[in-house]
């Protein structure tokens, strides 16, 4: 049996390698990731999720800072860069092109696992900061971007 910890350091390799079936790979086949863009369920909507970002990030990378000494969930706290060098899908559904600029965002994770596959994964990001990273602002109606 695996522990959760080790499933997590596996996956944060296999995503700064950008290596989508090691990715895949980390995740039990009906794992449920959940993130400030949505909820994937299973293998192929959590693979689309990273490949979105991986495709439009081409050197997207996540850095861990913080592991909280607990076991489950497992606990971290990183940073997250890349350069958007792709489309992004928007939440409004739009998408917006590389425009080459650099993001840092602050991030955490809950994982837990069944000892051998992440079952359930939380990623928390402020999805506000990375879009003013990219140059889109708040819009008000009626009124233009912030």
């Amino acid at each position: 049996m695996t522990s959760t910890w080790e499933i997590k350091h596996r996956l944060s390799k296999a995503v700064n390698a950008h290596d989508l079936g090691r990715v895949i790979d980390c995740y039990s086949p009906d794992a449920v990731l959940v993130t400030p863009a949505g909820i994937a369920e299973g293998h192929d909507q959590i693979a689309w999720f990273y490949e979105a970002f991986l495709s439009a990030f081409a050197d997207f990378r996540v850095t861990a800072w913080y592991e909280a000494p607990c076991d489950e969930p497992a606990v971290t706290e990183w940073t997250i860069t890349g350069t958007h060098t792709g489309p992004l899908l928007l939440p409004d559904g739009s998408v917006l092109e590389g425009t080459g600029r650099r993001v840092i965002v602050r991030a955490s994770c809950a994982a837990y696992s069944d000892g051998d596959k992440i079952i359930t994964h939380r990623e928390y990001y402020d999805q506000l900061e990375l879009y003013t990273q990219l140059g889109i602002g708040l819009a008000r109606p009626g009124l233009p971007a912030l």
